[in-house]
C-alpha cells in the first residue's frame, strides 16, 4: 500500500489509521499495531520537525506499507534536509526532560531501522518489525 500525506502534525491520526487498517487485514495483535503506530508517529514527527523544519502542507511524506513472510516494513520518504545518519542517536535516559526520546522509542519498538538511498526522494527511512 502506498499513500502520501502533507507534512503536518494533523495528519498523524490519518497515518495511524492507515497502519491499523493495513495490519488488521493480517490479524496482527492490537498491541503490536499500537507499538508500530507509536514508532511511526515518532519518525513522522521527526521528519516534519527536523527534515522539513516545521509543518507545511506543501511538503509531502510518502508512506509504503508491506508485509512479507511475517515481516512488516514501512518506508517513509521525504524531500526535506538530508539526514546525516551519524547524528541520529537516542538521548541518554539519564537526561530526562520533555521531548527528544523519539529515536529511543523507535529503536525499542521496531526490530530494524535503516536509511536507504532513493533516486526520487532525499530521505528514505525503513522501519521493520517481525510480526509473530
Amino acid at each position: 500500500m502506498k499513500k502520501s500525506y502533507p507534512a503536518t502534525l494533523s495528519n498523524l491520526k490519518k497515518i495511524r489509521a492507515t497502519i491499523k487498517d493495513f495490519l488488521k487485514i493480517y490479524e496482527v495483535d492490537l498491541k503490536i499495531i499500537k507499538n508500530i503506530q507509536l514508532a511511526v508517529d515518532e519518525a513522522v514527527t521527526n521528519i516534519i520537525k527536523h527534515a522539513y523544519k516545521g509543518e507545511n502542507k506543501n511538503n509531502i511524506i510518502k508512506i509504503e506499507l508491506e508485509l512479507k513472510n511475517k515481516k512488516f516494513q514501512i518506508h517513509l520518504y521525504d524531500n526535506g534536509i538530508k539526514v546525516n545518519k551519524k547524528n541520529i542517536k537516542p538521548r541518554s535516559l539519564d537526561n530526562i526532560k520533555p521531548g527528544g526520546l523519539g529515536i529511543y522509542f523507535i529503536d525499542q519498538l521496531m526490530d530494524e531501522t535503516k536509511y536507504l538511498k532513493s533516486n526520487k526522494w532525499i530521505n528514505h527511512l525503513v522501519l521493520k518489525k517481525n510480526i509473530i
